[in-house]
């Protein structure tokens, strides 16, 4: 059960939320909820102790208080900021240092191929794409939850939840 949650689950919630976010500019609320549901179905299969658990809690709930600090100043959405505190619930700590840098690195590529679009008209087949003209024309719109996202998927091979559950 935990490899199931770990090599499937949690790449496919990632997936879904940066899909999601690019198409809808929004992370539903569903995929944080069952990112949480899934890490206490995992905890328990991989047999954490309650001090791991306090662990990555304490890592999830850090990642949710500066995320929202960051909503509230109007840097990140609101679904950015829950997704980043549910992907550090499953990182924990030791990957916490990780996953900023490769998300800031992925956001800074996001955002300069994203700038890059709105220098250029789309082109004639791309117009009637909703969330194309959204990207071009939303000048305070990114969909960060692809950075979020990819750099979870970079990041989580590395991290020692993976490592126990996972070895070699």
């Amino acid at each position: 059960m935990a490899s199931l949650c770990l090599l499937v689950v949690f790449p496919f919630l990632m997936a879904y939320a940066a899909a999601s976010d690019l198409l809808t500019m929004t992370i539903p609320n569903r995929v944080s909820v069952i990112l949480i549901a899934a890490f206490a179905v995992l905890a328990a299969a991989a047999g954490l102790g309650w001090s791991e658990i306090a662990g990555h809690a304490g890592a999830g709930a850090l990642v949710l208080v500066i995320g929202f600090a960051l909503f509230s100043a109007g840097v990140i959405g609101g679904g950015d900021a829950k997704l980043a505190a549910a992907t550090a619930l499953w990182l924990g700590y030791g990957s916490l240092l990780d996953y900023v840098l490769v998300t800031s690195l992925f956001g800074g590529v996001l955002a300069t191929g994203v700038l890059a679009l709105r220098r250029y008209p789309l082109p004639g087949f791309a117009a009637s794409w909703t969330f194309a003209v959204r990207l071009q024309v939303g000048r305070a719109v990114m969909p960060y939850g692809i950075a979020l996202a990819a750099a979870a998927l970079v990041v989580c091979p590395s991290a020692p939840l993976w490592r126990l559950v996972l070895p070699g």
